[in-house]
């Protein structure tokens, strides 16, 4: 018997009840406030690192991957349109411009939270410094990265 498949949840409140563990709370030290935070997807013609083809039928990008992904409000914040050309720079703990950068990435307008930009992997493996990474998995961060976007020239 399997009694949530049933939509009967046996909790004293007969509701579902969600637990949040400690790892799942926002590290304070992740991304460090940035204004912005990116994280690495694959694509639908996509295997972990190899690439089948250039669609994403998922996100409805066909024929290219150098593209970064935003919300319609954060486009509008960053003062960038779908279409436009734009340039990512990794920051470091401090908040400071490294020399980890993405130039030229397409923006697609996507629905999706404020503040987060999405690009592929394994283009975009370089952004993450090689400490960023949960010290207990040692799994890296692919999902919090802290950029600032920039205009292409």
């Amino acid at each position: 018997i399997n009694a949530a498949a049933e939509r009967r949840w046996m909790t004293l409140s007969g509701k579902a009840n969600f637990i949040t563990s400690k790892g799942l709370l926002e590290d304070p030290s992740s991304a460090f406030n940035s204004k912005l935070v990116m994280a690495t997807v694959r694509s639908h013609d996509q295997y972990n690192t190899t690439i089948y083809g250039m669609d994403d039928r998922y996100r409805g990008v066909f024929g290219q991957r150098d593209v970064v992904f935003m919300s319609a409000k954060q486009a509008k914040i960053c003062r960038v349109k779908n279409g436009e050309r734009v340039n990512l720079i990794a920051l470091t703990p401090d908040g400071k411009r490294s020399s980890r950068r993405m130039d030229r990435l397409k923006v697609v307008i996507y629905p999706m939270a404020d503040r987060s930009l999405v690009t592929y992997f394994p283009e975009s493996n370089h952004m993450l410094t090689l400490d960023n990474h949960d010290p207990l998995s040692g799994i890296p961060s692919y999902k919090s990265i802290p950029v600032e976007l920039e205009p292409s020239n």
